[in-house]
């Protein structure tokens, strides 16, 4: 124990002392510590702050290559196609940009629920003549029939076609959508007939 925390030890008895004998309460000032004052902190170096900001940056650009890398393993943005109503099913063509020689595997789901697949391997020459395939064969065609909508002639139905990408040797599938959703109808002779729908 040194010297000034000794004097301040007694001088906290003596106080301690007199409040208990007089019942006043010392006041604050009296109760001072004179401990010499402490250095000040000191502030960190330019070469520390600019150490911290350089990993900061390099730690964000790490997680958005990742980001990336996964968004195009698991899903690719490079398909591109197109679905319309025929009098009897869907029609359409898909396109993988990353590998314009292959026969994309195209789902078709009506109302929500999954209907068909198929492969986008049909002649489409039209497809090849606007730039967006190196050959024709990228078309499908799914067959509607009664059977597979719900509900009364005449009501609206929803149809979707998607594209569906593999990765991580097929251990991971994922659905990217192709065009626009279709909505339909179908009269009473069996004919799908195009509706437009109200955005």
């Amino acid at each position: 124990m040194t010297l000034t925390d000794r004097q301040f030890a007694i001088r906290q008895f003596r106080t301690w002392f007199r409040t208990w004998k007089t019942g006043k309460r010392p006041q604050t000032s009296s109760l001072r510590y004179n401990d010499p004052p402490r250095k000040p902190m000191k502030n960190p170096s330019a070469r520390l702050v600019h150490l911290l900001i350089g990993k900061s940056i390099v730690e964000t650009l790490v997680v958005g290559a990742l980001a990336v890398f996964t968004f195009i393993t698991v899903l690719p943005p490079f398909f591109h196609g197109w679905g319309e109503v025929t009098s009897t099913g869907i029609s359409g063509w898909a396109v993988n940009n990353a590998s314009p020689w292959e026969r994309v595997d195209v789902q078709l789901f009506i109302d929500g629920k999954f209907v068909a697949h198929g492969i986008a391997n049909q002649p489409r020459p039209d497809v090849a003549t606007a730039g967006w395939a190196k050959d024709q064969w990228h078309g499908y065609t799914f067959v509607v029939s009664s059977p597979l909508l719900e509900g009364d002639e005449n009501q609206l139905h929803v149809a979707q076609v998607y594209a569906m990408h593999e990765s991580g040797n097929g251990s991971r599938r994922s659905l990217q959508l192709l065009g626009e959703p279709i909505a339909f109808k179908m009269t009473k002779d069996g004919k799908l007939t195009r509706l437009d729908l109200v955005r």
